[in-house]
This record gives structure tokens, sequence and C-alpha cells, in this order.
């Protein structure tokens, strides 16, 4: 549907497409400001507080027929971008660390989503709100809650607010912890637990290296192993969004059928609302998300590539880090695409209960994940 509209009204799409990334470029401008760094507020970021801030001022004296292109960078922008992040970590990170992190970032991953979930529906918030916010606690943040959107497909202002919450929390947790680590408090364990510690709950890869230099100019020496840990946690993304396509697939073909399609007609009707990530199964369809598939591809050429001696290190380094570049403004697009689809009056909406869920799952994290790490 999308593609086709960007066909059929090609000028106006491009005008929406050109809009988000002239603001993304002025998200990556204002992130290089000091004080923007000091905050460790990455463009994807500041890209949808600008989108936010376009929402709610210029967005009705600016033509309908730029939304076309603005949902373009929603979609088909965002998954490209998570496919590309798979060109940021290799298998060989994962061999390195070990079982130790593997098993952190697995118990912290499952039940962290297990306790979103439940949480949730006690403090009765809908399942697209909870799931979103829980899987952005869950793996990387912004990031995560960017990968999951296009497999629950919730609506914009939805997604806004999980990434809201991941931020605020992710960010006060880069400064928590260094301050956890000076005072004491963590010295029941040792370096390589404290590392754990950190990759295994801290939110955004930005805020594990955070904390990660604060913790090692205080002398440690974590930020490596930390943020190899939470690289770890991010590969997760994949199969996580492979579940919960599964999941969310199997839930809708049953409310489909016990709203009366259970006629070939009625269900062939269903089938036809699903996006075009199909494939055929044995007793139906389900929904594949194929970038998470394409995730651990990139990863996957990633680590033959480090692999190859015969491979110059500034040629592979400079080409690695041109795609890195280009995947985060790709991100940085539909981060600041979301933010322009989200309204203030979407989080009146909302309200406090998603904040008080992602409370909740901050407060697992501080205690539970140190009790893992305690354990390894």
């Amino acid at each position: 549907v999308m593609m086709s509209q960007f066909k059929e009204n090609r000028p106006d799409v491009l005008h929406g497409i050109l809009l988000i990334v002239l603001f993304s470029f002025s998200a990556f401008y204002i992130a290089d400001f000091e004080f923007v760094r000091k905050l460790s507020l990455s463009p994807l970021i500041v890209g949808i507080i600008l989108g936010m801030l376009y929402a709610n001022s210029l967005r009705n004296k600016l033509p309908q027929t730029w939304v076309p292109g603005i949902q373009f960078c929603t979609k088909q922008v965002l998954r490209l971008g998570v496919v590309l992040y798979g060109f940021r970590l290799t298998f060989q990170q994962v061999a390195e660390i070990g079982l130790p992190a593997i098993a952190a970032d697995l118990v912290i991953v499952c039940g962290t989503l297990l306790i979103g979930i439940l949480a949730g529906r006690m403090l009765k918030v809908d399942g697209e709100t909870s799931l979103m916010t829980s899987v952005g606690s869950a793996i990387c943040g912004a990031a995560a809650v960017l990968g999951a959107e296009p497999v629950v497909k919730c609506p914009p202002h939805k997604t806004a607010v999980a990434v809201s919450t991941v931020v605020i929390f992710g960010t006060l947790s880069m400064f928590l912890y260094p301050v956890l680590y000076r005072s004491g408090i963590l010295d029941g364990l040792n370096d390589r637990q404290v590392a754990v510690y950190l990759g295994s709950t801290l939110h955004e890869v930005a805020h594990v290296v955070g904390a990660g230099n604060a913790m090692d100019a205080a002398g440690g020496n974590v930020a490596d192993a930390a943020t190899v840990t939470k690289m770890i946690r991010v590969m997760m993304l994949a199969p996580v969004l492979v579940v919960m396509s599964l999941v969310l697939s199997r839930r809708s073909r049953k409310a489909c059928m016990a709203s009366g399609h259970g006629t070939a007609e009625g269900a062939g009707a269903c089938a036809g609302n699903e996006e075009a990530d199909v494939r055929p199964s044995g007793r139906g369809k389900i929904t594949v998300p194929w970038f998470a598939v394409l995730f651990l591809v990139a990863i996957g050429i990633n680590s033959m590539l480090q692999s190859m001696p015969f491979i110059p290190s500034d040629i592979l380094n400079g080409g690695l880090g041109a795609i890195n570049a280009f995947d985060t403004f790709l991100l940085t697009m539909a981060m600041t695409a979301l933010g322009a689809e989200t309204s203030f009056d979407k989080f009146k909406q909302a309200g406090a209960k998603p904040f008080l869920l992602a409370g909740i799952l901050y407060i697992w994290l501080i205690f539970g994940g140190y009790a893992i790490a305690s354990l390894l």
C-alpha cells in the first residue's frame, strides 16, 4: 500500500521525505552541541523531539499530501535502518564475553518482557503500549522500539510514548550507575560482574558507553565488557521479533475467527488485511518480519568480514563506519517521522500509566539485574 502511494504521488511523497531529511540533518547538528553531548542524547532522540515540536506547531499549516512521505519514513526507511543496524555487531563478540553474559542477557530480556506484560495488565495499560515499552526496556531502548513497531503495527503516538519512557529512565541510569559505583554500593560485584550488570540492564548502547566510561574514570575496568554484553542483548532483538510476530499473528487469526470470519471467505479477508510480510505455513499464514531475518544476515556478513585478515583494517573500518553513519541517519529519519505523527494530545490520552509501567520495569532492572550479576 505504501509503495503504491509512493508511485502514484511521487512528488508529494518526496516533499514529505525531504522535510524529514532536513529535520534529521538538524538533529545531527543539535546533537553535536556540547551540552547535548554531555547528556548523551543521540541524534535519534533529538530527531523525535524535533518531530514532535513540528507535529504540535507547523503540522496543520503544511500540505496533507506530504503525509505519505512522512509515513514512508516510519515504515520502509525504519526497516532498512533496523537491518543495517546489524553491521554494528559480530558473533565474535558473543564468543569473547562468554556464557555468563549471554545467560544474564537472556534472563533480563525474558524477565523484563514477562513482567512488563503482566504489570501492563494489572495497570490496565493497552497491550500495544505495554509490549512496546517492555521491548524497549528489555533490549536496546529506542532502537528496539523502532524494531518492534512494524511487528506490533501500533499507532505512532504509542511508539513515541514507549520511546519517551526508555529515554527518561535510560538517561537516569547513565548518571545513577556511576554514582552507585563510586559510593561503594556495587562493591559486592567484581569488575566483570559490574560490566555484565551495566550491559544487561541499561536501556541504550549510548547509556552503557557513558556509564562504563564514567566508571573506568573512577578506577574501574568495565566499559569494553559492558558494551559487548549490551551488544549481545541487541542481537536478541531478532528472535524476540520473530516470536512476537508468531504470537501476534496467531492471536489475530483467533480474533478474526471469533468475530465471525470462520468461513473460507472470511478467513481470506482477514488474511488480506495482513501486510506483505506473510509467508505460508502448514495451517495458514504467519507474519515473518523479514527485516529481523536480514538483521541477523547483516551480523553474519559483518562477522565474516571481521574474520578475513587479508582485508586492510583501515578499509574495513572505513566502510563499516560509513554504513553505520548512514544507518544512524536512517534511524534518525524514522524517529523524526514518528515524532511528526505524534501530538501532545495523544500523550495526554496515554496518561501516566505507561510511565508507571516503565518505572516498575526500571526497578526490576536495577535490583533483579544486580541479583543476577552477583550469581555469575
